[in-house]
């Protein structure tokens, strides 16, 4: 789990440490990199949490989001901290390109890269990799970076233990995907006992939606929605137009994926967004449906079995049809 060079042994003494993450985090991004900003600053050193992008809206009560520095926002400070920073840690990404705009800062960043991710096929740009693709989020691996690698089970304080379960409970759908183990349940625990409120979690996490949200759900459902009874797949199909009616906002998509795999006997839902420059695909499955395999294949993309993405160039059109024209190639495994 932890390749490189073992250098845990830098952090003894106080360092300038940048946090980065993916491109529009998400809870487990956003979740894992607070968490790990309130570790290290109890440890004495200077911390940012850089970020290529903005945030859900739903994410913004988390412990320290304030601090969060949003790279378009403070381009050249944020740049000044990346150049200066001893130690860059990369997580929920293992590819550098998943920063966006951030990608040619780090690259020449001199520090080094410590990378805690669980997503496939790493990129080799990190001196430390805290790596696990059978992890069912970034915070289950930070939880255990801190308590394990670096032997401090009492270094979890209420706040940690918050933004890291928020982390655990997002990237796993509310504990449902099979990445669910036992393993994850204890950890969850150890959580709840140093002071996550995971009622008030699933509070600020779930219940939370705008008025123009919830009008954009249902609009979804009743006008971009597509069942393909004989591939069991389900396609939502979401325009600029459609994004521009609802004032759509960073993360009002978030979820509505798993609405298309709710459809009973649907195994494989997709969701592509037009927004402007790209279309964005998002995939998600049941079983052994290899959303990974699709997205690397053919959508420029990748993630995990169950959960992956992609983008293309073309229209949204061209984009829907030559994700239907590829559903023959699957067919055994999304009838059988």
């Amino acid at each position: 789990m932890l390749t490189g060079e073992n250098n845990l042994h830098l952090l003894a003494q106080p360092k300038n440490i940048v946090i980065t993450t993916h491109h529009k985090p998400d809870g487990d991004a956003l979740g894992s990199s607070l968490g790990l900003y309130h570790w290290l600053k109890t440890k004495g050193h200077q911390v940012e949490v850089v970020l290529s992008s903005d945030f859900p809206d739903f994410l913004n009560w988390m412990p320290g989001r304030e601090d969060v520095i949003i790279f378009p926002n403070e381009t050249e400070r944020a740049k000044r901290l990346i150049q200066h920073a001893d130690i860059i840690f990369c997580l929920d990404y293992s590819v550098l390109s998943r920063t966006n705009i951030l990608e040619p800062v780090l690259r020449t960043a001199k520090g080094q890269k410590w990378m805690i991710d669980h997503h496939l096929d790493p990129e080799d740009f990190a001196s430390l990799s805290y790596w696990d693709a059978t992890a069912a989020a970034t915070a289950q691996l930070v939880y255990t970076f801190i308590t394990d690698a670096c032997d401090d089970i009492a270094g979890i304080t209420p706040e940690i233990a918050t933004c890291l379960y928020a982390g655990i409970m997002t990237d796993t759908g509310s504990f449902r995907f099979r990445s669910t183990t036992a393993a994850v349940h204890l950890i969850i625990s150890k959580l709840i006992e140093s002071g996550a409120k995971n009622w008030e979690i699933h509070e600020h996490v779930y219940n939370s939606s705008t008025e123009n949200r919830l009008k954009f759900l249902g609009y979804c459902l009743l006008n971009c929605l597509e069942v393909i009874p004989e591939y069991n797949t389900a396609v939502f199909a979401v325009t600029k137009e459609d994004l521009e009616q609802f004032q759509v906002t960073t993360g009002d998509t978030e979820g509505l994926v798993n609405y298309a795999l709710s459809v009973k006997g649907i195994r494989l839902a997709a969701l592509f967004i037009d927004r402007t420059e790209l279309i964005k695909l998002s995939l998600r499955s049941t079983g052994e449906i290899p959303c990974n395999e699709i997205c690397k294949k053919y959508f420029n993309g990748g993630g995990h079995l169950n959960a992956a993405g992609g983008s293309s160039t073309e229209q949204l059109s061209q984009v829907v049809n030559k994700f239907k024209s590829i559903l023959p190639a699957y067919k055994e495994i999304l009838t059988t």
